[in-house]
């Protein structure tokens, strides 16, 4: 039997924030060193997740990938938004990004339970 993604509206607004956070926070620490790297990072941290998706996670994936994928893409994402909110902005900015990827990382567990689990592909 296929088990049915869970009910994530929580982990995906903390999600959104994050990687919100990260589409900003990466180009605006990379751009004092160079700005072709500054618009690659916007580039794969809004890309790759748009093209690689877990089917069933989303309802229209390009690029079908396994769970365990969309796991660390997301990972990139709260990585990025907590290193590069730390280089570019104070202290009073980059410790709420850090609380909000800690809580992300918190709501998203059931979700990656999910993607990794062997039942989600049988049917």
């Amino acid at each position: 039997m296929t088990s049915t993604r869970p009910d994530d509206r929580i982990a995906s607004a903390l999600r959104f924030a994050a990687e919100l956070v990260a589409w900003v926070a990466t180009p605006w620490a990379l751009a004092g060193r160079s700005w072709p790297l500054a618009a690659l990072s916007v580039v794969a941290l809004i890309g790759l997740p748009t093209l690689f998706a877990t089917p069933g996670d989303k309802a229209h994936v390009i690029i079908a990938a396994p769970g365990w994928a969309t796991i660390l893409l997301v990972l990139l994402q709260l990585v990025a938004a907590v290193v590069s909110s730390w280089l570019a902005w104070p202290a009073w900015v980059a410790v709420p990004v850090t609380l909000l990827a800690a809580a992300t990382l918190v709501t998203e567990r059931r979700r990656w339970r999910w993607l990794t689990s062997a039942d989600r592909l049988a049917g």
